[in-house]
């Protein structure tokens, strides 16, 4: 069976939790497609000692290799942020497209999250979502986080550095993050994310089962 879920939001609204919830309880594989952007952004750092240099993120992002996903500085406040400035770039994000595609489209069902999965890497999927939730609430959520793997930081830069990463995907002009018209909006700012799942599941249940009439 080929069953694309495609799930986009901003950092901290909870997509990367319910996107592994419905992969694990439907049997679907799932990626998170942040993790490539954020393997680029790091190594295109590490080549340029600090600097984004626009053509090495284009040449690493189209040689990348299971092992570059596996660093264990992926979810830094670093990664982060070099993630979205190579994410603006145009020869980054086509040469990561093809790859998003393929895994969309596997046997057995796919689960993709992250910021253009349903508007640009898979707008026919059979089923999207959109999940969001108050700055604030994001601000909390990644500050907890991160303190608890030893990171020292304030909550107002945490939400400092959300709000410029918000402000970078949604204004960008090539592939900006922004719901797809036929989405379904999951708000987690007072939404659990076990009702999340519980909703999520349903629809995509609901989807299934339509297919297959």
């Amino acid at each position: 069976m080929q069953f694309t879920v495609a799930i986009d939001g901003p950092a901290a609204a909870g997509k990367g939790t319910l996107s592994k919830a419905v992969a694990k309880h439907f049997g679907f594989a799932h990626l998170d497609t942040g993790i490539l952007y954020r393997a680029v952004g790091l190594k295109t750092l590490d080549r340029g000692r600090g600097v984004i240099d626009p053509i090495v993120a284009e040449e690493l992002a189209r040689r990348l290799k299971p092992e570059d996903f596996e660093r264990d500085d992926l979810r830094s406040v670093r990664a982060s942020r070099a993630a979205s400035k190579v994410a603006v770039l145009e020869g980054v994000r086509a040469a990561l497209i093809e790859f998003q595609r393929k895994f969309a489209r596997r046997d057995g069902g796919a689960v993709l999250d992250g910021r253009d999965i349903g508007t640009v890497i898979c707008p026919d999927a059979e089923i999207k979502f959109f999940v969001t939730a108050s700055d604030k609430v994001r601000a909390e959520r990644r500050y907890m986080e991160l303190r608890m793997k030893g990171t020292e930081t304030s909550l107002e830069q945490v939400l400092a550095d959300l709000q410029s990463r918000d402000a970078r995907d949604a204004g960008r002009d090539t592939a900006p993050m922004v719901q797809a018209e036929d989405a379904h909006l999951l708000d987690t700012t007072e939404l659990s994310i076990d009702a999340a799942v519980a909703e999520a599941v349903t629809l995509i249940q609901k989807r299934i089962e339509q297919g297959r009439n």
